[in-house]
């Protein structure tokens, strides 16, 4: 009414939509172009910026643990790459023996020129890396076939050469045996002095290549040397020797006089039970031995002038034991002197067959005697052996004699009388007649 007073129309009011009921409630209706139009996004405020502080140490850190892993990782693939190359196969296509020697390069180069490795930087490396450069020994080695690195370190680091051998045979004289040596090409050096007789063990020694002959002869005189006083201590109580020394001069007969190891000990009582009685031993071979001065052999029979022909080894004048070994006896020998057997036999000959027939009598060993010459067709005056099988003597040193037993003048027998043409033996040579 104030309104249409003062001249005043109110719009007409519009009309009001009904609310929604239920689950319309709340939902704001638009209409399909609206509907289909995504509502623009709000712009988001702008983010504050927060400003952290430099840590240059822990950068540095950082960036070295980085390298660190990496060369880590290289490292690693470079042990596995180079330990599949030591222990890989190498290039020898059959097992080979080399001699290799000198400083550590020059072991690498004749290996290589072996055709051993072809590898040989790796191997200089390899082997400065673990130190074993310095613990190869140098020698004759097999290497086996494709051998690694680390197999061809090893057989250097062990040092096992190859062994080779020789065999010095019982009864030779110090000469001898120092020829055998030189004759050996895988020995080296000279021998400047013969050694002593009877010093020596014959034995089989094995030796690797390049090694001395002195040195070899070093361990023989020291093999015998130990062999000595081992058999010594065990020696029957009741020998007539007063030093080893005579032991070994009585063991050099023995083993001059009879090459059957089952005789030696009877061969020995023989010499001891002339030594008891008093008699001269009457062995051949220390007759030969003083007429040649151990140079070479007699060639010959022995002359019944050369049995009066004075020597330090005339064992048919001297009584007892020569001045000296007469050759370097065996193990054998040594052990028969040292423990003969228990007989009273006073002789022994040849009896044709290699071996000897023994008596205590003269008469009996006068027959085996002729048993002997018929056997051997031997003329009367030629003279009879009683070593099994002579050996060659060549010179050597006799060596610093053994005083020889005091003993008696010789206890003469009366021979018997001859049942033949032949002349009765003046003596009791163990050998009997022997050749004008």
């Amino acid at each position: 009414m104030m309104a249409e007073e003062h001249g005043e129309v109110s719009p007409p009011e519009p009309p009001q939509r009904p609310k929604p009921r239920g689950l319309l409630r709340g939902m704001v209706l638009k209409s399909p172009a609206a509907a289909i139009h995504p509502e623009a996004v709000p712009v988001p405020p702008e983010a504050t910026r927060v400003e952290r502080p430099e840590r240059p140490i822990t950068n540095f850190l950082s960036g070295l643990l980085s390298i660190l892993v990496i060369v880590m990782f290289a490292l690693a693939a470079m042990i596995v790459f180079a330990q599949r190359q030591i222990t890989g196969p190498g290039p020898l296509e059959a097992d080979k023996i080399a001699i290799v020697r000198g400083s550590t390069a020059d072991v690498v180069d004749q290996l290589e020129r072996e055709g051993i490795t072809d590898k040989g930087f790796l191997l200089t490396l390899y082997w400065q890396f673990t130190g074993k450069g310095s613990q190869i020994k140098g020698g004759e080695y097999v290497f086996r076939k494709e051998a690694s690195l680390e197999q061809i370190t090893e057989t250097l680091v062990e040092g096992k050469s190859i062994l080779h051998q020789v065999t010095l045979p019982e009864g030779r004289t110090s000469d001898d045996i120092v020829e055998i040596l030189r004759n050996d090409l895988n020995l080296a050096g000279d021998v400047k002095v013969i050694p002593k007789e009877g010093t020596l063990l014959p034995e089989t020694y094995k030796f690797a290549r390049g090694m001395s002959r002195n040195q070899l002869l070093d361990l023989m005189a020291q093999d015998q040397a130990k062999l000595i006083r081992e058999i010594w201590a065990k020696r029957s109580p009741d020998l007539p020797l007063s030093s080893p020394q005579e032991l070994v001069t009585l063991a050099s007969i023995v083993e001059k006089e009879t090459g059957k190891a089952d005789e030696r000990p009877r061969v020995a009582a023989v010499f001891f039970n002339r030594l008891k009685a008093k008699m001269p031993l009457q062995s051949d071979p220390t007759v030969i031995y003083g007429l040649i001065g151990g140079k070479g052999s007699l060639g010959r029979g022995i002359l019944k002038t050369e049995l009066q022909q004075p020597s330090p080894y005339n064992t048919y004048i001297i009584p007892g034991l020569p001045a000296g070994p007469i050759t370097n006896p065996g193990r054998a020998a040594l052990e028969a002197v040292a423990n003969p057997s228990q007989t009273r036999e006073l002789y022994f000959v040849a009896d044709g067959t290699g071996g000897h027939v023994f008596a205590e009598t003269l008469e009996q060993h006068q027959r085996n005697v002729a048993k002997w010459r018929v056997i051997e067709g031997e003329k009367a005056t030629e003279p009879v052996p009683t070593a099994a099988t002579p050996k060659p003597i060549v010179e050597t040193d006799p060596g610093d004699p053994a005083p020889a037993l005091k003993t008696q003048q010789p206890v003469q027998a009366t021979p018997a009388k001859p049942k033949a043409a032949k002349p009765p033996a003046k003596k009791k040579p163990i050998g009997d007649g022997v050749a004008d």
